[in-house]
């Protein structure tokens, strides 16, 4: 199970492994929206300047803080 994520949430992503072009592993961002239902997704703004949003029950990450 993903871990509880809210919005402010700082970010590190471990693995996405479904994307054909992922942010790269070690990639931290700040959470931006969170969306709630089947189609949930965690709107990410990356330090590295992408946006790529991340699938909760795919994608794997770990909250590593909150933003100020």
């Amino acid at each position: 199970m993903p871990p509880v994520v809210t919005k402010g949430s700082r970010i590190r992503l471990i693995a996405m492994p479904d994307d054909p072009d992922p942010i790269p592993a070690g990639s931290e961002g700040v959470v931006v929206e969170v969306t709630d239902g089947p189609l949930a997704q965690i709107e990410v703004r990356w330090d590295n300047g992408r946006t790529l949003h991340l699938l909760p029950d795919v994608d794997c990450f770990e909250i590593i803080g909150r933003e100020e």
